[in-house]
């Protein structure tokens, strides 16, 4: 009974794909594109996870030191990102949810507009999903994705058009182009998938988080597998898939397959706070064979990476100041750059690699364990 239920519901996802009215999404993200690797080659991703943010000034601070206290507020959050912005110089800040801490804010649009003001500020590209805390004020989690997307310089969706059903809100695809004025400037050479990873279960027998869905999961390969074909096309055909990085909010179960010796960072919460159930979307990206590395936040203490099976899965650590931490251990981000390859008489190719680092949040804005997570 259960196998004829999950095939009839996968021929229920891909009838409703096929019909779909359009192949392309809401925003359109075929050339010209959005985003573009710089002239010289390089993309840099700023990854912010767990701001909880609330109501501004008026916000304490949490697990600062005693000193820290009386002046600490959200708007310590704010000049952490300021800070990054100006310090890294990104081409796209993404935001891997639990932006606002809903139950200690008054107002869920209002302390969006704070949260994400440094990003709109300074004009930088900027994307966001969903974690298990911003629903829990005055807006739905498809009223937060909507608010999001109405905001200036964002590049997030509400969902895919063509996914006429899907679970969740805040599924979508980015594509980063050549370099402008390149033989591949219309080829996206870095692929970039956001998804909704819920809050809580909805099934009563099953405790905890929620996990990504069949729905999700579906979209995520029909969408892989298009853009595969779109880059082996010609002109300029390209060999296999260019490279591709998740983003979400609760990490995967298989985050639990590392500790000191096979990673690079720490596990400071001395566990993994995933769903209770493994949806199997960690073997979906497997077969697809285009996704390097994921990016996850919820789980604050931890800012580790490790490989398994050729995929990088990594934490970012926590960020915001309303959020819980350590006293005296710093908030901080996690920076992803991605490389082209130089090609004959100075043009540009493929992604040749791709490094990651942390920033910390001290005096000296310091940098910490740079790793290589992919090469070409």
């Amino acid at each position: 009974m259960k196998l004829s239920f999950s095939l009839s519901f996968f021929h229920f996802l891909l009838l409703a794909y096929l019909c779909s009215v359009s192949a392309s999404s809401a925003k359109s993200f075929s050339a010209p594109f959005p985003l573009r690797f710089r002239k010289n080659g390089h993309f840099k991703i700023l990854q912010v996870a767990d701001m909880h943010y609330a109501n501004g000034k008026t916000t304490p601070c949490e697990d600062v030191l005693p000193n820290q206290m009386a002046t600490c507020s959200d708007l310590n959050t704010t000049a952490f990102i300021n800070r990054l912005i100006q310090a890294e110089k990104p081409d796209l800040i993404v935001f891997t949810g639990d932006n606002i801490f809903g139950s200690d804010t008054t107002h869920a649009g209002k302390s969006l507009n704070f949260a994400f003001a440094p990003a709109v500020e300074s004009r930088v590209p900027w994307a966001a999903v969903l974690g298990n805390h911003d629903q829990e004020s005055t807006l739905s989690r498809e009223g937060l994705m909507k608010h999001i997307v109405s905001m200036k310089h964002t590049v997030a969706q509400v969902n895919p058009s063509e996914a006429q059903v899907i679970d969740g809100f805040g599924n979508y695809n980015v594509e980063v182009g050549g370099v402008e004025g390149s033989r591949v400037e219309n080829k996206s050479l870095l692929n970039l998938y956001f998804l909704d990873s819920g809050d809580y279960s909805t099934v009563p027998s099953i405790p905890g988080y929620g996990w990504i869905k069949a729905s999700q999961q579906f979209w995520f390969q029909q969408t892989s597998m298009k853009l595969k074909n779109t880059y082996m096309k010609k002109p300029e055909a390209q060999k296999g898939s260019a490279p591709g990085l998740a983003y979400f909010h609760i990490p995967l179960p298989e985050y639990a397959s590392f500790d000191s010796t096979n990673s690079t960072g720490v596990n400071g919460e001395h566990s993994i706070s995933s769903a209770s159930i493994n949806s199997g979307f960690f073997s979906t990206m497997l077969e697809a064979g285009d996704v390097k590395a994921v990016f996850t936040g919820h789980d604050h203490l931890n800012d580790f990476c490790g490989n398994l099976s050729g995929i990088q899965l990594c934490y970012s650590g926590g960020f915001g100041y309303h959020a819980y931490g350590k006293a005296g251990w710093d908030r901080r981000a996690r920076v992803v750059l991605a490389t082209l390859e130089k090609t004959k008489n100075n043009g540009w190719g493929a992604v040749k690699s791709i490094r990651t680092w942390k920033r910390l949040d001290n005096h000296y804005l310091t940098a910490i364990d740079p790793q290589v997570l992919w090469t070409n």
